[in-house]
């Protein structure tokens, strides 16, 4: 028991960042670095100004000139490591940070999908509602086809009784036939003409009516006889 209540607690790790907020950070260390990276280079332009400038005539001054040159050369060459190790690992953080993103998208994708199928429900249900479709679209046709159909008195079809209707008109016919052919004792006379020899003093126009009169008489005693 008191070596429980002496132990030492464990000290909570920090929460690791995030890819953005590491990108971030690295981002704004190279920018500190570049700007720094930007005073050294200046630095050393100035001590090598210093240099040319007395070469060997002041030997002391050019000798310290070039030792500050020499440190600032070692610190830019140190920038340059850091910044080609923080670019690399920026670079490794975005592809990273752009993974969890397509995988989010695909879990976010498959969590739809999945409550989609859900919802639809499984493959015998999905059947069930095809054949209910297909069922309600024959039921329609039939609707459609009852609706279409014309109707006859008393509301039944008379397609189903044209034959009997045929035969009954027939029948008809043929007893009017008999009927007429009894009440006649042959066909009509014929009114004969004797072709005689017109005078001259009738004209070309008087001899076409007489005609035509004449045709149009036979043609009403035939027209009589078919009634």
């Amino acid at each position: 028991m008191l070596k429980i209540f002496s132990s030492k607690q464990k000290k909570r790790q920090p929460p690791a960042p995030n890819p953005s907020e590491a990108i971030n950070r690295i981002r704004n260390i190279e920018e500190m670095l570049n700007k720094k990276q930007d005073y050294l280079e200046s630095k050393i332009q100035t001590e090598m100004a210093i240099i040319r400038k007395n070469g060997t005539k002041n030997k002391k001054i050019s000798m310290q000139a070039l030792k500050r040159k020499k440190r600032l050369d070692g610190q830019l060459q140190q920038i340059d490591g850091t910044l080609t190790t923080l670019e690399s690992q920026r670079i490794s953080l975005e592809n990273a940070n752009t993974n969890v993103q397509v995988l989010q998208s695909m879990k976010y994708g498959a969590d739809a999908l999945k409550q989609a199928h859900t919802r639809i429900g499984d493959v015998d249900n999905v059947q069930d509602v095809m054949d209910d479709i297909r069922e309600q679209q024959e039921l329609a046709q039939e609707i459609g086809d009852l609706i279409s159909n014309p109707l006859g008195f008393g509301g039944q079809d008379i397609g189903d009784d044209d034959d009997e209707l045929l035969r009954e008109l027939e029948d008809l016919e043929q007893q009017d036939l008999d009927e007429q052919l009894l009440s006649t004792d042959g066909l009509p006379s014929v009114p004969s003409t004797s072709l005689q020899k017109p005078s001259s003093s009738v004209s070309s126009s008087s001899r076409k009516t007489v005609a035509n009169d004449d045709m149009n008489k036979t043609l009403k005693q035939l027209a009589d006889w078919a009634v």
